[in-house]
């Protein structure tokens, strides 16, 4: 979380709002692990990483769909099966369980 707090309170000051997505938890192998933070702005910024790269951009979308009013999901998953995974460039599968949330002061 700390390597997101200053790209946070830019976008804050700019006036933008910002939603927050942490892995709170991995089934098989994960890229991250519980605790990993990314934050994204509703102009589509975004900082720190959930996954290294696999699934980024899925959870961008989910970041700014909440930013766009949609009602926060609660945990969501994304992620591969071993075999999934190979067929992607990836060398292992894993699900990984985030919470996507606005940050609203």
């Amino acid at each position: 979380m700390k390597e997101v707090l200053t790209d946070i309170a830019r976008w804050r000051a700019d006036g933008k709002r910002v939603a927050l997505a942490r892995v709170v938890g991995v089934d098989g192998s994960g890229p991250r692990d519980p605790g990993a933070t990314m934050v994204v702005s509703d102009a589509g910024e975004v900082a720190g990483s959930v996954s290294g790269g696999c699934v980024e951009g899925a959870v961008v979308e989910e970041a700014l769909a909440i930013l766009a009013g949609d009602k926060p999901r609660g945990v969501v998953s994304f992620g591969f099966s071993d075999d999934e995974a190979l067929a992607v460039g990836l060398t292992c599968g894993g699900t990984i369980h985030l919470y996507v949330e606005p940050l609203d002061w």
